[in-house]
């Protein structure tokens, strides 16, 4: 993230905590806007299966801690391609700092010594920090005890997933405000027919939106279908 980008533009606009939709997890949600917003709050560490809101929530988690005047930095381990433990070694010197996919380390005894250290770090520099991994820190895979213990003595987030209806509502609001009506023959075809975890849904709507814009079309089913066989988006 460049630190020179404007105030919110470096953070995706469909990621704040407004568009979370908590559903089962209005506690976890506290949680992580407590720690965007107080330097004093308990740091995070957010588990939960695919899908239930994890970078989401870390995402909006570091928006909000800039909306606050805070300075933050995000990095997912799973998407470090080079050396993981340098690279966790680069983190740090920021307000909040929000750590994604902490299983992608699982095993690399100098990623986790790495990560070891900038806890550490990090806490003497007295900045937040915030974690994910699909499992509690026990249950995460990590080998070196010492960092297990100091993740588990984060505060602990557990998500569960939406349900197809609150997934359901959720899809059919976020059209609303883009001027789209989905109807249930459409939600239907949908959920039978495409990937239905919230970030799936998200870049699906946004294929919909710009192909029906193109089209000057209402969304029917027929419409879904020839834009998902297309496979680009564009007008059917």
């Amino acid at each position: 993230m460049n630190a020179q980008m404007p105030l919110l533009l470096r953070w995706p606009a469909q990621q704040r905590f407004d568009t979370f939709v908590a559903g089962g997890n209005g506690a976890a949600l506290a949680l992580l806007r407590a720690a965007a917003q107080d330097a004093d709050a308990p740091w995070v560490f957010v588990a939960g299966p695919s899908g239930s809101g994890k970078t989401h929530l870390l995402l909006a988690a570091c928006a909000g801690a800039t909306a606050a005047g805070r300075s933050a930095q995000y990095l997912s381990l799973r998407g470090v391609s080079g050396d993981r433990a340098a690279s966790i070694r680069a983190q740090g010197g920021v307000d909040l700092l929000a750590l994604d996919d902490i299983d992608a380390i699982a095993g690399d005894a100098a990623a986790e010594h790495a990560l070891f250290d900038l806890y550490n770090r990090c806490k003497v520099d007295k900045s937040t920090m915030l974690f994910s991994a699909p499992a509690a820190p026990a249950q995460a895979g990590i080998g070196l005890p010492d960092l297990v213990s100091r993740l588990s003595a984060s505060a602990q987030a557990r998500l569960v997933a939406l349900d197809d209806a609150q997934r359901r509502d959720w899809l059919r609001e976020r059209a609303v405000v883009r001027g789209l009506i989905l109807d249930d023959t459409v939600l239907d075809w949908l959920f039978a027919h495409h990937a239905r975890d919230l970030s799936s849904l998200a870049g699906l709507l946004e294929r919909v939106d710009r192909a029906a814009l193109a089209a000057q079309r209402r969304v029917t089913v027929p419409f879904l279908r020839a834009m998902l066989a297309a496979g680009s988006g564009a007008q059917p």
